[in-house]
């Protein structure tokens, strides 16, 4: 059967900003697959980084967003690095059911640098550190944060070196960022940004397939009973390791393919079945009460201090707005 003649006429395609969930029964996997258009182009454009920048960030968007949309809870799920690269933080915050906002934090000077150099990669650009990974469930919940160390891989091994360590579920990553020509509402091109991503699991349920080498003996010294054991991976596993690897970087963020016919081209073999997709949207949480909410805890000495011009003026990191208020309303009344 051709991939054409395998989706009905009247079938619809999840299209850019969605994440469709997907699972393979046969090789019991399961995974999500995205591709973000104007909302990832909303949030670059919003703050107009360096090109390097951005590339970076939106990969970090991607990944969040795919990890993000599989909570069944309502909360947050937060992407946070900080390192001692030109870029030294990038913060993603994925609210549930479907709202991101990002920002990134660089030294313009040594960012000059690494493009003088052509220093480019993301191991270049974000240096040594930590990446944390936050699932928040509110104020009544205890928080669950993953710190994985940035050790010089880039955003798709940090990835499953988390999921390696926290939950012990085989996990592959794809992520890819493109900026491409479009066409503008005159008719014109313009530039814009795509990304796109794929994770893929082995079902927990599969995990007590997954066979162990034997342990050390009770003689064997503590450095070998604390050294990690790898398993033995399953023919299932590997057969979807090896589809992944297929994944060109293109396919990822060419809007004419798709999640479900990426999808369809990997696993149609096996049989692939999805679900409902997730839209996800350039939507940030802030507002004027909330920063006032902050503003009215602020000392008088505080207030006075954050007065430029005869007002406090505050700019939301994620969404680049600027709030102006009156110093008059968080000063004590005479």
């Amino acid at each position: 059967m051709s991939e054409s003649s395998s989706f009905p006429d009247e079938y619809v395609f999840a299209g850019d900003d969605a994440v469709v969930p997907f699972q393979v029964q046969d090789l019991d996997a399961r995974g999500r697959a995205v591709q973000l258009g104007s909302t990832l182009d909303g949030i670059l454009n919003r703050h107009d980084y360096p090109e390097p920048v951005a590339k970076l960030l939106a990969e970090a968007i991607v990944l969040t967003v795919l990890l993000g949309t599989s909570l069944k809870f309502e909360g947050k799920f937060i992407f946070q690095s900080q390192s001692d690269g030109p870029v030294d933080m990038l913060v993603v915050d994925f609210r549930t059911p479907n709202s991101v906002r990002a920002y990134a934090r660089y030294d313009e000077d040594r960012l000059a640098d690494a493009i003088e150099a052509d220093e480019l990669s993301q191991v270049e650009l974000m240096g040594r550190g930590t990446l944390a990974l936050t699932v928040d469930q509110g104020e009544y919940s205890q928080r669950y944060q993953g710190i994985v160390a940035m050790d010089g891989s880039n955003l798709e091994e940090i990835a499953k070196t988390y999921f390696r360590q926290s939950e012990q579920i085989p996990t592959d990553v794809r992520l890819s960022v493109a900026k491409l020509i479009a066409r503008g509402e005159n008719g014109k091109p313009v530039e814009q940004w795509r990304a796109g991503g794929l994770i893929v699991q082995f079902l927990p349920e599969s995990e007590l397939r997954m066979r162990q080498r034997d342990l050390p003996g009770g003689d064997a010294p503590t450095s070998e009973l604390d050294a990690e054991v790898e398993p033995v991976e399953d023919d299932e596993w590997s057969e979807v390791k090896a589809l992944v690897s297929t994944i060109e970087s293109s396919e990822l963020t060419d809007p004419q393919v798709g999640a479900e016919r990426l999808l369809y081209r990997l696993f149609h073999e096996r049989g692939v079945r999805v679900f409902d997709a997730v839209t996800v949207n350039d939507d940030c949480s802030c507002s004027r009460e909330k920063i006032a909410g902050v503003l009215s805890g602020f000392t008088a000495e505080e207030i006075n201090d954050s007065i430029e011009e005869g007002k406090i003026s505050v700019t939301c990191e994620f969404c680049s707005t600027q709030y102006d208020f009156d110093p008059a309303e968080f000063l004590p009344k005479n």
